[in-house]
């Protein structure tokens, strides 16, 4: 299923376009599509990547990288998901990049993402919503998440070595379940003193892209951040 949707996310890429790119499985399933076309038909695309991982994926098959703090405007971007409701409401965050990914979701004229049919849910509380945050507001985090209805918080540990996951910003991160999922939640918790992100992105996708068992399905929403 990830590799049907991949390949129509690449034939939408026109040569010329400044693209946003995301992190993910899925995402660098649909850099191999493109890259396929890049050779076939010699595109010219710039990138602006949200990690090192994308990044170096992004040159591994011959488009020009630019840096994030690029402000030019980017023609459109895409990435995936790690759960979609009926809404279009996301959780993401699980590769631990959800800052830089909110940043080009913001960013992008029009923000693709890109799923298999099994990322959709009928409700968000199936994942816990990732809070990116300094490690000195630890417990001030911990206290505001909890206020907020968090009903477990677990502080997200790194795979490979001793201690937790640290991000790219050199932040940790808590993995937090909620009792609700609700419109005032994602702004609320970027409130909590400490917090960078979260991992829940309400109102960013203008299009949810899934590929499933009967093909290629597209669903439109209306971008209000």
């Amino acid at each position: 299923m990830k590799e049907i949707v991949a390949a129509e996310l690449a034939k939408r890429v026109k040569d010329g376009e400044l693209l946003g790119i995301g992190t993910g499985s899925t995402v660098e399933a649909a850099l191999e599509k493109i890259k396929e076309r890049v050779v076939k038909e010699e595109l010219d695309l710039h990138v602006v990547p949200t990690s090192v991982q994308s990044a170096w994926k992004c040159e591994e098959i011959g488009l020009k990288v630019l840096s994030p703090v690029y402000r030019g405007p980017i023609s459109w971007g895409f990435d995936g998901a790690d759960a979609v409701d009926g809404n279009n409401w996301l959780v993401k965050g699980k590769g631990a990049a959800m800052l830089q990914e909110k940043i080009l979701a913001a960013r992008c004229k029009e923000f693709v993402i890109i799923v298999d049919e099994s990322k959709l849910v009928k409700d968000l509380r199936v994942c816990p919503v990732p809070v990116e945050f300094i490690s000195e507001a630890s417990s001030v985090v911990e206290k505001g998440l909890k206020t907020l209805g968090a009903t477990k918080i677990a502080l997200r540990p790194a795979v490979g070595k001793h201690g937790p996951i640290v991000t790219e910003a050199g932040n940790l991160i808590y993995d937090a379940e909620f009792e609700k999922i609700y419109p005032e939640l994602e702004e609320r918790i970027k409130s909590i003193v400490g917090v960078v992100e979260s991992g829940l992105f309400i109102g960013y996708a203008d299009e949810i892209l899934v590929g499933g068992a009967a093909g290629i399905r597209s669903i439109k929403s209306s971008k209000v951040k």
